[in-house]
C-alpha cells in the first residue's frame, strides 16, 4: 500500500512540474521573448494616419497574408497556427499591444522572425505602417465591471 502512495506521489510531481512548463511556456509564447527589437526602432513614430480607405485594405492584405495564422480576428488561432514554434502572437490583447510602440510592431513586420516572414519586400513601408493601424484595431478592449453602489443606509443604522 505504501508503493502505492509512493508512486502516487511521484505522479503529482511529475504533474506539478509539467503544469510548470506548459504555463512558462504559454507566457514565453505570449510574450514572444527573445524578439528583440532596437531601441531605434521603438521609437519611430506611425507617418500613416488611419483613414477608412488604408483600414480597408490593409485588412484584405491581413485576411490574404496574416489571417492563416494569427486568425481572422488577431487571436493567434489561424487555421495554420497549429504548425508553428513559436506560435503566431495574439494581435488583438490589449495587453500585449499596449506595451508595443507602432515603430516595434512595424520593425517585427517589417524584418519578421522564423517561422513569421519579412514583409520588407513584399509590402511597401506606407502600407506596414497602415497595418500597424489596422492591428490596433483588432484589439480587444476590456468589458468595463459596472460600478458597485454601497447599499443604502436604513433609518436607525
Amino acid at each position: 500500500m505504501a508503493r502505492r502512495f509512493a508512486y502516487f506521489g511521484k505522479g503529482i510531481t511529475v504533474g506539478v512540474a509539467l503544469a510548470s512548463s506548459l504555463l512558462f511556456a504559454g507566457w514565453a509564447a505570449a510574450h514572444n521573448t527573445g524578439w528583440v527589437v532596437p531601441p531605434e526602432a521603438k521609437k519611430l513614430k506611425n507617418p500613416v494616419k488611419a483613414t477608412p480607405q488604408n483600414l480597408d485594405s490593409s485588412h484584405a492584405i491581413w485576411l490574404d497574408k496574416c489571417a492563416k495564422c494569427h486568425g481572422e480576428k488577431g487571436a493567434g488561432d489561424g487555421p495554420e497556427a497549429y504548425m508553428y514554434n513559436p506560435a503566431p502572437s495574439e494581435l488583438n490583447s490589449a495587453h500585449m499591444m499596449g506595451e508595443m510602440t507602432d515603430g516595434e510592431i512595424y520593425w517585427k513586420m517589417t524584418e519578421g522572425r522564423k517561422p513569421m516572414p519579412s514583409f520588407k519586400t513584399e509590402l511597401s513601408d506606407e502600407q506596414r505602417w497602415a497595418m500597424v493601424n489596422f492591428l490596433r484595431t483588432l484589439v480587444v478592449k476590456p468589458v468595463a465591471k459596472p460600478a458597485v453602489k454601497p447599499a443604502p443606509k436604513t433609518a436607525g443604522h
